[in-house]
């Protein structure tokens, strides 16, 4: 065992994890209510859905008529993009709705085409960092249209989800991006495909005839890590799963035993640890791992908070990484690139899923063509974490 070891966290680093790991899940500036729902809340981005606040008196269509010259009713079909309409007049209608600082009322828009405009967006999975990007994602996609965005996050999808059928049909969504294990739960989904509400999945792993579906093969993700560690020369590797109710935490493990198999190498059941994709779990199933008398030298977390979990209780037990053990996450997320040494892990494209989920909603919303499954990459980024195992 080294005496010092050489890992760390680069400078102002930590503070900006420890804010990650309690930014929530939402921006600063958003505005919510709970839904009614024990361990449900809501949150529309810049909006409270629930209350109605007193705000200055608004430009309307009619002020932008009025200095544009034209009327009304021009003034709509420009705004709602309709052909037919003369370039001149439409610039001196953008032009005016630009100085005049005019936005469209959505509510009253939906009262008109029976649209709320609202999407949600239903997740579980404590990692900030996950969670910012599935949002940034659907942000991404709505940012050209009319809709907003509903936060929906949901503290254990297994023990509400028959309540959260119940809370996306009161909420009037015009649809609804499930992220896992929401996803996966056959509850929410029956429940949606039931009342008509359109909906599109990311990262399932089950029930794939009911989509659309944006997908990741989380198995061969799992494997090509394990083999990779494989590959440096490791046979005592560890595993600290997910939360047992993802089923990416079952497939990432198949992912991993396959790998060990193709090399005749032993899954050990005593060191495979259960976390709940939280750094707290990985901390302390890593010192679980790391303080027995014999211990693994590398350590496969299936996601990165874990994994800097595990890199955490190294250093407090004098470990070095990756001299004395290499660690491995899974996602790719901001938290991977400013620890110290930087993790070696899975590039999930949860922004590109999000986004694309977001996509598959407009379509089924406006019916222009068919939708079909999509599968997204992943890619195995190597960093500084894992190295060849340490001598015998």
């Amino acid at each position: 065992m080294r005496s010092h070891p050489t890992h760390s966290v680069c400078p102002g680093a930590l503070p900006v994890y420890r804010a990650l790991r309690g930014a929530g899940t939402r921006a600063a500036s958003d505005r919510g209510a709970t839904s009614g729902i024990p361990g449900i809340d809501m949150w529309v981005r810049g909006v409270n859905w629930f209350a109605v606040a007193k705000v200055e008196k608004r430009t309307t269509i009619v002020d932008v008529a009025r200095d544009a010259g034209v009327s009304y009713k021009t003034v709509s079909r420009v705004l709602n993009g309709e052909p037919h309409v003369k370039p001149d007049l439409q610039k001196r209608v953008l032009e005016a709705a630009k100085r005049l600082n005019y936005h469209p009322n959505l509510l009253a828009q939906g009262l008109v085409s029976r649209r709320s405009y609202l999407i949600g967006l239903v997740y579980e999975n404590p990692s900030a960092s996950y969670v910012v990007e599935l949002q940034k994602g659907v942000l991404d996609r709505l940012s050209s249209e009319r809709y907003r965005l509903v936060v929906i996050p949901v503290r254990s999808i297994s023990e509400h989800a028959g309540e959260v059928v119940g809370l996306l049909r009161s909420a009037a969504l015009d649809g609804v991006v499930l992220a896992p294990p929401a996803s996966d739960h056959p509850v929410i989904l029956e429940g949606l495909r039931a009342t008509g509400m359109p909906f599109a999945r990311i990262a399932p792993t089950r029930l794939l005839d009911i989509g659309p579906n944006n997908l990741i093969d989380d198995v061969a993700a799992a494997r090509e890590t394990a083999a990779y560690i494989i590959g440096l020369g490791h046979r005592a590797i560890a595993i600290i799963k997910g939360d047992a109710t993802h089923h990416s935490s079952e497939a990432r493990l198949i992912g991993y035993s396959q790998a060990f198999a193709a090399a005749k190498l032993e899954l050990r059941l005593d060191w495979i640890e259960q976390g709940d994709f939280t750094f707290d779990s990985g901390y302390a199933a890593a010192k679980t791992l790391l303080s027995g008398a014999a211990r693994p030298t590398a350590i496969l977390a299936q996601n990165d908070d874990m994994a800097v979990g595990v890199l955490m209780a190294a250093r407090d037990l004098g470990l070095s990484v990756p001299g004395d053990v290499s660690i491995t996450g899974f996602d790719d997320a901001e938290v991977s690139r400013i620890v110290w040494p930087r993790l070696t892990t899975v590039q999930q494209p949860v922004f590109d899923m999000a986004a694309s989920s977001a996509d598959m909603l407009l379509t089924q919303l406006t019916g222009d063509e068919p939708i079909h499954d999509r599968m997204h990459a992943h890619k195995l980024i190597i960093r500084e974490s894992a190295g060849p195992p340490p001598p015998t």
